[in-house]
């Protein structure tokens, strides 16, 4: 069985991205008394791809469009030297992929200095307590929208169980929106104060990796990430149901459904079972709450095809908010099902604990300056000349203030641009609503943390919502939707001290303003609590010329 792509014609708005990497692990270098080593070293230039069909500047990882696929196993530590060629500064982010204790590693601009032209930058990082799907994507200027991101897959480890037989074959497939117009072109719209619009075309990507379809109907794994810019996706396989396996590093119970919807930032793990006629299958990929909707398909090959599979094309849905609510609260932790450690995943009775603290985050589309911008609570996000985490760590004043964004929406009063850092408690367990009153689907992202997504619903969330919470087998994730006109809760222990960036995975609205950070901070200062700065950091802005920890 192989897979390639190809667009759905003039007009398209949907670039399917489809990688699929059956590769062995890389070799493991060991230190006794160590957990293993992985080293990476990645040259990041500019170059032609062709998403849309025609030739296009995009951003490359040695050579490639996406990039390096990063194999891991759990706790396994991360070397990753990235050298800059392009001309402009650069960074990379690692979406879910959580840093325990290192929030500066964290690969975005309020903690991570950028990697100059020309420079570089080695990233030390651990899947610590963690297995799963996620991806990696550049954090700065627009980048995104140029490629530079790649599939991240953390293995668990021999000893650990699977709640299901091995894959004959385990793939990744990154799907997102792509825009015609090239990522400089993108961000000065932007900087212009200007909207986007809608997506404009559909990539055409011929796709790697095969796998042997035999009469035993082998089973396969599909790692599908959203990595777009814009749009919540839909997939589906002609002929073919999914089986939910692993949603964002956690084990779900196994629900078959013949179309699943992956919103912006959100990566899900499916098994299909090769065990139809041997024909060639398409794979579709389509917008959800779009008043255009548009498709695009990859094709899904047994090895001894006989042709294109007969019959019509599976059709997914269409705007129905409530059927994609449904799936959604449908996805439930697998409770028996051991993580990354040898223990179930339900044994921490999320619902059993107490919150300390409840924060109401409301988005909003605002005009600033007579300009286009976003708002958290009322606050638009401006970055600072220094990352915030590298001036909270000298102590250099007057680069930001914490509680500069409040708890809960701010009212009918007009936005305003800040610095918005919110302040909480190492080890606090805490609420947070997302409250939605716009008519798009939003998505959100927290760094350094996954949240149990205790409850959704439409309507204004109040005291009296709680009542419709899961407090049992509500599935653990690091991105979460929110409906248009709706709210969604979920329930996190603040326990990664650092700064952490709270955002919209909806790319235009990030980076006019719909973020903030979160600053998690405790007294100590010992390194089980957080990590002090590494030894190769580079340091910007008002921090420049001095030095890290010694040698």
């Amino acid at each position: 069985m192989a897979a390639g792509s190809h667009g759905a014609g003039a007009g398209g708005a949907v670039a399917l991205l489809v990688v699929l990497l059956a590769l062995p692990l890389m070799p493991v270098d060991r230190v006794a008394g160590d957990d293993p080593y992985r080293f990476f070293t990645w040259t990041v230039t500019y170059g032609d791809i062709s998403p849309l069909g025609a030739k296009q500047q995009g951003i490359l990882i040695n050579g490639q469009f996406p990039g390096p696929q990063i194999e891991a196993v759990t706790n396994d530590n991360l070397i990753i030297n990235v050298f800059n060629k392009l001309n402009d500064p650069f960074l990379l982010s690692w979406n879910g992929l959580q840093q325990r204790r290192n929030s500066f590693e964290d690969g975005v601009a309020g903690t991570t200095c950028p990697i100059p032209p020309g420079g570089n930058f080695t990233y030390i990082l651990q899947a610590k307590d963690q297995i799963g799907t996620y991806y990696y994507f550049p954090s700065l200027a627009f980048h995104k929208a140029a490629g530079g991101f790649g599939g991240i897959r953390v293995l668990s480890r021999p000893m650990i169980p699977v709640p299901f037989p091995p894959p004959a074959d385990d793939y990744t497939v990154l799907i997102g929106d792509w825009y015609k117009a090239n990522h400089i072109d993108l961000k000065y719209t932007l900087d212009s104060g200007k909207d986007l619009g809608f997506p404009t075309d559909c990539s055409s990507m011929a796709a790697a990796g095969t796998a042997t379809h035999s009469t035993s109907n082998p089973t396969y794994r599909f790692r599908i990430s959203n990595v777009g810019l814009a749009t919540s996706l839909n997939i589906r396989f002609q002929g073919h149901t999914m089986e939910l396996v692993e949603v964002e590093g956690s084990h779900t119970m196994q629900t078959t459904y013949s179309s699943l919807d992956v919103h912006l930032g959100q990566s899900y793990s499916v098994l299909l079972t090769a065990d139809q006629p041997a024909y060639d299958y398409a794979v579709v990929v389509s917008t959800r709450f779009t008043s255009k909707i548009i498709s695009t398909t990859a094709v899904l090959r047994y090895s001894n095809s006989a042709g294109k599979a007969p019959g019509a094309l599976p059709g997914g849905p269409t705007i129905q908010i409530d059927w994609s609510l449904n799936q959604a609260r449908s996805i439930r932790w697998n409770l028996t099902a051991s993580g990354p450690r040898p223990n179930p995943q339900g044994s921490y009775h999320y619902g059993l604990v107490t919150t300390t603290r409840t924060i109401r985050l409301a988005n909003s589309a605002t005009t600033i300056n007579g300009k286009q911008r976003y708002a958290v609570n009322g606050v638009s996000y401006v970055n600072p000349d220094t990352p915030l985490k590298i001036a909270d760590y000298y102590k250099i004043s007057g680069v930001f203030s914490v509680g500069t964004i409040s708890d809960a929406p701010s009212g009918a009063g007009s936005a305003y641009l800040q610095t918005s850092v919110m302040g909480a408690s190492y080890r606090d367990y805490v609420e947070i609503v997302f409250e939605n009153s716009e008519n798009e689907v939003q998505s959100w992202h927290i760094d350094g943390y996954a949240f149990w997504v205790v409850g959704m619903d439409g309507g204004k969330w109040s005291a009296a919502s709680r009542q419709s919470y899961n407090l049992r087998d509500a599935v653990s994730r690091y991105t979460v939707q929110v409906y248009p006109s709706s709210w969604s809760a979920i329930y996190m222990p603040l326990d990664n001290v650092g700064m952490w960036n709270v955002r919209s995975e909806n790319w235009a609205r990030q980076y006019l303003g719909q973020q903030f950070y979160l600053r998690v901070w405790t007294s100590s200062t010992s390194w089980r609590d957080e990590y002090p700065i590494p030894k190769n950091a580079l340091l910007c802005g008002r921090a420049a010329g001095r030095r890290t920890r010694p040698l």
